[in-house]
């Protein structure tokens, strides 16, 4: 096999992580290039190589602006709750994060790209977690590889779910059929500044157990 850069590789991997702050919003994406990343996204395995997936990509401004009044309904008053606990808590990285959500929510309106990746199938709650987990293994890995390839091409993203809690009221709105399933929702948008750095994570050996959970 033909070895990869993996400097290159490894930054991307360790670079892609949730923007709020520092996406543009007055740079339009070029829907060739939200093509191409989705071509990517394509790629990943999917249960039986079925592609039930369907990338729904909204950028004219009136249903953004709808999406974005949903999507604050949903997110805002819980994300303020969990704030004051943490300011109560004196939790500065806690406080960081719950401020840059409240950001992206107030100008969720302005991002240039809403991607809503969705699926064929519907939960039920009578079927096992099996099932549920090939649904949902049969998307996310697409997910990923849509913001890895965003990343690699200068736009950021971030995975938001908060719409969900009103999934039908999009659906809808969108016009996305019954028998699919909508799976998250990623803002996309050129990414401001200088390139991200990598978060930081707990050590390796820390969340690895070999053989035996103890």
């Amino acid at each position: 096999m033909t070895p990869f850069d993996t400097d290159a590789i490894d930054r991307l991997l360790s670079t892609t992580r949730s923007v709020r702050r520092r996406l543009d919003f007055d740079r339009a994406v070029d829907p060739n290039i939200l093509r191409d990343c989705v071509t990517l996204a394509a790629y990943a395995p999917n249960a039986s190589n079925a592609q039930d997936w369907r990338w729904l990509i909204v950028t004219d401004p009136e249903p953004r602006a709808a999406i974005a009044e949903v999507y604050r309904a949903g997110i805002v008053p819980p994300m303020h709750e969990l704030l004051d606990r943490r300011r109560a808590d004196g939790d500065p990285a806690g406080v960081r994060h719950s401020e840059a959500v409240l950001y992206l929510a107030e100008r969720f309106h302005e991002v240039p790209a809403l991607v809503i990746p969705c699926i064929r199938g519907q939960l039920d709650p009578e079927l096992d977690l099996a099932w549920t987990a090939s649904l949902f293994g049969s998307i996310l890995p697409a997910v990923w590889n849509f913001q890895l390839a965003l990343h690699s091409r200068g736009l950021a993203s971030t995975f938001t779910t908060a719409h969900l809690l009103a999934a039908g009221e999009v659906a809808a709105l969108l016009n996305i059929p019954d028998d699919y399933l909508q799976t998250c929702l990623i803002p996309v948008a050129y990414l401001r500044g200088d390139d991200l750095k990598p978060p930081a994570r707990k050590d390796p050996d820390e969340i690895i157990a070999w053989n035996t959970w103890t």
